[in-house]
């Protein structure tokens, strides 16, 4: 944990002097518009330098390139910089994402926004919250009922054919829906602020690191249809396990 916590300091001296300078953007390619910038390709190198010195052994997969010996018993997952579109434009929504997985498990994640001083992750029973360089333990709100909950997802684009009609059913049946956010949303489920996170089209270094920070904070965090998230794809976080029962049932139809 006390590497993680490195290398999101590491990471957050990279990626602040970029934020909000008008820095080139360029697109990895695709139909749909997949940004990165320096900041992205910058902050994932240093991070990897960092953990090549201390962990030779360990194996590596981020976002920007690619993967190192993956199959290692111990695998740090890193997405430098998730929420590219938000850091591109000026929206402090954004966030640096460091796991680390034990036999393919989840082990233990991060998540780092240096613009506000934030700072999310998961402990051996708790997941804890720090700002102003005060540390408290998070757990997530009780929610009974999809008529009850706040619902949270990156953009509605994301969703496509039955999947978009899945979705809209169980966002209409919530009571409050907003768009935006990215890793953010899910952090603040573990806070308490918000009762369900849905996402489709997600990569493994998109939820990983994630995973611990909610289920330790009292959450879960399946795919649509309850099952495993590691390999990312359709993402259903919820903080409260019957909201979580509703909202797979509401997702299968």
């Amino acid at each position: 944990m006390a590497m993680a916590h490195a290398l999101a300091d590491k990471a957050g001296a990279v990626i602040l002097p970029h934020f909000r300078t008008g820095g080139a953007v360029d697109h990895k390619g695709g139909d749909a518009f997949d940004p990165v910038t320096a900041a992205d390709r910058d902050a994932e190198a240093a991070i990897r330098e960092a953990l090549s010195a201390a962990y030779p052994s360990h194996g590596i997969v981020g976002e920007e390139f690619g993967d190192c010996r993956a199959d290692s018993d111990y695998c740090w997952v890193i997405d430098p910089i998730d929420g590219t579109r938000a850091f591109i434009m000026g929206q402090p929504l954004w966030g640096t994402l460091i796991g680390l997985t034990a036999g393919g498990a989840p082990l233990l994640g991060l998540m780092d926004q240096p613009y506000t001083g934030e700072r999310f992750w998961s402990g051996e029973r708790e997941a804890y919250f720090r700002r102003d360089g005060r540390t408290s333990a998070m757990r997530t709100r009780p929610c009974l009922s999809l008529a009850e909950a706040a619902l949270a997802t990156t953009t509605p684009d994301m969703f496509a054919g039955a999947d978009a009609e899945r979705f809209e059913r169980l966002s209409r049946a919530v009571r409050l829906r907003r768009f935006g956010g990215d890793c953010y949303n899910y952090c603040l489920l573990a806070l308490g602020h918000i009762d369900l996170v849905v996402e489709a089209g997600l990569k493994p270094f998109d939820i990983l690191p994630l995973i611990p920070i909610v289920e330790r904070a009292g959450g879960v965090v399946t795919t649509w249809e309850g099952g495993d998230p590691r390999g990312g794809g359709r993402i259903l976080a919820a903080g409260d396990k019957r909201l979580h029962e509703a909202a797979v049932k509401a997702l299968s139809g």
